[in-house]
């Protein structure tokens, strides 16, 4: 696994144009045993399919049928009858996903964020059937509750069943740092924290993946995404950089200004976007919220994986606050990228999923709550 480097706003920029020509390196280990370091390859590993569902989302449509779209399956999740009537997939603003990949005989499981509640969660992941214990491997986007709230209280009720040695990859420290909510003219509201003791306690191997690395030898992360389009941090949540009550970010890895313990506009420096090079397709971005921008999570994965192809983008885009001029300029870059599907989710908003059916109507797959999407083979 890639050595983990502190992150601070100084030493994030020359990663980020380090990371630009980086070739992904490093292992993790899977149910079925090791599995190989990936030594100096142009590429990532590449599977035959990967299945996306949507544990926790925004929406749902029960009377949406299940079709294929191109070449993407598109299983939708309906009414529950017979036995189970009275059951139902539960909606909330907040994301989680689990991924299915496949190589060969070998098959991976990962969870991708937690949604807001545990009530959401495990709902969605029993109706769903998913077998936690299956699981290769976890991973948390980035910093906010909407993302991580499940997440603590699901290792609480199902760590017993889960693999030993189970990792939590995390895009920086800053994933840990207090967040807040300041309404205009009111007092900061807390956004609450990821308390790292709550992972020791349930015994979960935490990764710090600021640099791109290989996930359950199948996909792989971004590692700290740069900057390099016209796009910039849209307002969200304020942080704060310091350690308290024994939880937060550990300040020896930010800037001077950052350590003087005033709430500072969120950056996300540790946001990260999960990926996977599909066999004649090419690579799948998962981008959970966006933060750092849809293009520059897109055109970070092109750079760490040497693979240019982009068959979707999935997942939530934080463009729900984007004026209409800067959500024009993002649909005209997926038409330079030529992505062949786009998938939003969760914060995207309505005003980009309008502009993407107007204008990209044939790349475009609505989405839904429980919804699984099957790419490749």
């Amino acid at each position: 696994m890639l050595e983990s480097i502190p992150m601070t706003r100084r030493n994030f920029v020359r990663a980020s144009t380090v990371l630009a020509g980086t070739i992904l390196v490093g292992g993790t280990v899977g149910r079925s045993g090791p599995v190989p370091a990936w030594a100096q390859t142009s590429a990532p590993p590449t599977v035959d399919r990967l299945a996306v569902r949507v544990v926790v989302d925004s929406y749902q449509d029960a009377l949406v049928r299940t079709a294929k779209v191109g070449t993407v399956e598109v299983q939708r999740f309906g009414v529950v009858f017979g036995p189970g009537l009275g059951k139902h997939i539960h909606n909330e603003f907040g994301l989680s996903l689990h991924l299915e990949s496949q190589r060969g005989g070998e098959t991976r499981h990962a969870l991708l964020d937690f949604g807001f509640t545990p009530t959401a969660l495990f709902n969605n992941l029993d109706l769903l059937k998913i077998d936690t214990a299956s699981v290769d491997a976890l991973i948390v986007s980035h910093g906010h509750f909407d993302h991580f709230g499940g997440l603590v209280p699901l290792l609480r009720r199902d760590r017993a069943k889960m693999q030993r040695d189970l990792p939590l990859y995390v895009g920086g420290e800053n994933t840990f740092c207090y967040r807040w909510a300041v309404p205009p003219g009111g007092q900061p509201q807390s956004f609450d924290v990821l308390d790292r003791r709550d992972l020791t306690a349930t015994n979960v191997r935490v990764v710090l993946a600021d640099k791109p690395a290989v996930i359950a030898g199948h996909g792989f992360t971004t590692g700290a995404i740069a900057r390099t389009s016209f796009e910039k941090v849209l307002p969200n949540t304020q942080v704060e950089v310091s350690m308290r009550d024994g939880a937060g970010c550990d300040p020896s890895h930010f800037t001077q200004e950052e350590r003087e313990g005033k709430l500072v506009f969120d950056n996300h420096w540790g946001e990260h976007a999960t990926c996977f090079n599909v066999k004649d397709r090419g690579l799948v971005v998962i981008s959970s919220c966006g933060h750092a921008g849809l293009i520059n999570s897109i055109r970070q994965a092109q750079a760490v994986s040497g693979v240019q192809k982009v068959h979707a983008v999935i997942g939530g885009f934080h463009l729900s606050p984007a004026p209409e001029p800067y959500i024009a300029q993002t649909v005209q870059a997926l038409k330079e990228l030529d992505v062949d599907y786009i998938i939003p989710m969760h914060c995207s908003g309505a005003g980009f999923i309008r502009a993407v059916q107007r204008d990209l109507q044939d790349r475009f797959i609505m989405s839904y709550t429980g919804t699984r999407y099957i790419f490749g083979a």
